[in-house]
């Protein structure tokens, strides 16, 4: 069986299952069990660390239960807490890994420009008391699209030894819907621990001028880490979308809204 997942990240420390810390994949171990004791334990699409969000993490995970998509659905949300949810469900192959399957993840970070905090947006945003050049954000970020080795985008603790990825999209965007955000778009094939939060803090930085332009480009030339900026907050992070190279065979709820709008053409 194949979730789509939705969670607030701040509730857990990650996303993988630790002895006496609360996870999400523990959450859904544990409502998982409930209903089938022997179904297998669940397979990530993505490891998100501590405080970062997911809108559209894919979970797998293997039953012999006959337990259509929507009963899984509805099932598993009855044994979650409220700060995670199974938003869709569908079949697929015993062993399915969506971790392996995954041709592109989407990034979102969740910019909030003001003088004073807003709790709303508390543990949802990175609070930035200064004014930033967006136009420059935004040529900055463009400068990643292609395929780079990322070297220098990474934290310490990662070690792999293959850290070539190719970025299909960057954007820097206006918050719909309040003047007050800024969002920044990353979608790429694959992404070095804490890449996402090290591009977001590095374009802040060229955005309020501590950074001189042109950071990406000289980062991916050197390899160091030292050439680019601070590691963004874990709050503003969102896990939007996991692209498959397969398709399951159906969804369940399906992609159209309940609600019939003024105008909707059925």
């Amino acid at each position: 069986m194949l979730l789509v997942v939705a969670y607030d990240g701040s509730f857990f420390s990650g996303w993988a299952s630790q002895p006496s810390v609360p996870t999400v994949a523990g959450a859904l171990d544990r409502a998982l069990t409930a209903v089938d004791p022997a179904a297998t334990r669940v397979r990530g699409a993505s490891r998100t660390d501590a405080g970062v969000h997911a809108r559209g993490q894919l979970v797998a995970f293997d039953t012999e239960r006959t337990i259509s998509p929507r009963g899984w659905v509805h099932a598993l949300n009855d044994g979650l807490p409220a700060a995670v949810a199974v938003v869709r469900a569908a079949t697929v192959g015993t062993g399915f890994d969506p971790r392996r399957s995954a041709r592109a993840k989407r990034y979102r970070y969740v910019l909030l420009g003001a003088p004073v905090r807003d709790p709303y947006w508390e543990r949802r945003a990175w609070r930035v008391g200064y004014r930033l050049n967006q136009d420059l954000m935004a040529a900055e970020a463009a400068s990643l699209v292609g395929t780079h080795d990322f070297r220098a985008f990474r934290s310490s603790a990662d070690d792999r030894g293959h850290t070539v990825r190719t970025i299909r999209r960057t954007e820097v965007r206006s918050g719909r819907g309040d003047r007050r955000l800024l969002e920044i778009l990353v979608e790429g094939d694959g992404f070095l621990h804490n890449m996402v939060r090290i591009i977001v803090g590095t374009l802040v930085d060229v955005g309020r001028g501590r950074l001189a332009a042109g950071a990406f480009t000289r980062a991916l030339a050197s390899g160091r880490r030292v050439d680019l900026g601070p590691t963004a907050p874990a709050a503003g992070l969102y896990l939007e979308h996991v692209e498959l190279g397969v398709s399951p065979l159906a969804w369940w709820p399906d992609a159209a809204p309940l609600i019939d709008w003024p105008g909707t053409v059925a």
